[in-house]
């Protein structure tokens, strides 16, 4: 089993910053690549510029959509010429695509038409914000595993030292299937429980046994470790966790629960998005 095809999703404000381990990954599983850079449709009324309709309002109006024009033209050159430098520099299968609309909604096209999309994290504290919610979007729109990348740090190398998520939910489920291209290339793999029932309460003698052995008939050399954790939260228990490891790759079922009720009442993916320190890989 392979990735075949990947895509990195390029957006504001750094669109640049997914490239480099979507690359990496894609030479290490033979992938043909492509990238998609997304932008909003340009107007100036769309940003609540006063408009009276005077000449002098018209010709002002007609410079800022030039100016913007041209600077989301450099932006997309940009990010194009690094996305090509990456490929080429790894002889990779590699095309590069440009989508003018609503970014949530061609993300989720673009990542339809591909085994994995590649994309980075939102930046809270960042002025420009490609879209409320993209990676949501794609993770719950798509029908196709999300690899996500921190918008802090540089991640050149993915999937060298792994830690799975497990909690025996579907969710969890399709993302180790989800997540087997990479599995099986990996140098380590770890399956970590949070709070698993013990044997007299139905679960198994030794959690995470299961699915480690299912992985091991892939090829996947994984080893099972469990905690108990009731002070400290799900996610950033497996934030923790994976800095142990010297995890550079964790993989989880994305919104076991509904989006909604993460948003209103917290969960494990909603502190995994915001507070990520290594790329993860979600499925849903």
């Amino acid at each position: 089993m392979s990735f075949k095809d990947i895509l990195v999703i390029c957006t504001e404000p750094r669109p640049t910053a997914a490239i480099a381990p979507a690359v990496a990954l894609a030479a290490r599983c033979g992938a043909h690549i492509a990238g998609v850079y997304l932008q909003h449709p340009i107007s100036p009324f769309l940003g609540g510029v006063p408009y009276a309709g005077t000449i002098t309002e018209m010709r002002a109006l007609e410079l800022i959509e030039a100016e913007a024009r041209r600077n989301a033209q450099i932006a997309a050159d940009d990010a194009e010429k690094k996305f090509r430098s990456a490929a080429d520099g790894e002889a990779l299968s590699a095309e590069w695509r440009v989508a003018v609309g609503d970014i949530a909604h061609l993300a989720v096209l673009h990542a339809r038409h591909a085994d994995l999309a590649v994309m980075g994290q939102a930046d809270p504290d960042h002025p420009v914000r490609a879209a409320p919610h993209l990676v949501e979007a794609v993770l719950l729109g798509a029908g196709r595993p999300a690899l996500v990348v921190p918008y802090a740090g540089q991640f050149e190398r993915v999937g060298g030292c792994v830690l799975v998520a497990w909690n025996a939910t579907r969710e969890a489920a399709r993302a180790v299937n989800d997540a087997l291209p990479i599995l099986e290339k990996a140098d380590k793999v770890v399956v970590f429980s949070i709070n698993p029932p013990d044997a007299l309460s139905g679960g198994p003698p030794i959690p995470g046994a299961d699915i480690a052995l299912h992985l091991a008939r892939h090829g996947v050399k994984a080893e099972a470790s469990a905690t108990v954790s009731h002070d400290i939260d799900v996610g950033n228990t497996i934030l923790s966790r994976a800095a142990d490891f010297g995890s550079d790759l964790i993989v989880m079922g994305g919104y076991g629960h509904s989006r909604q009720r993460e948003f209103i009442l917290g969960g494990a993916t909603r502190t995994i998005l915001q507070h990520m320190t290594v790329p993860v890989l979600f499925s849903h």
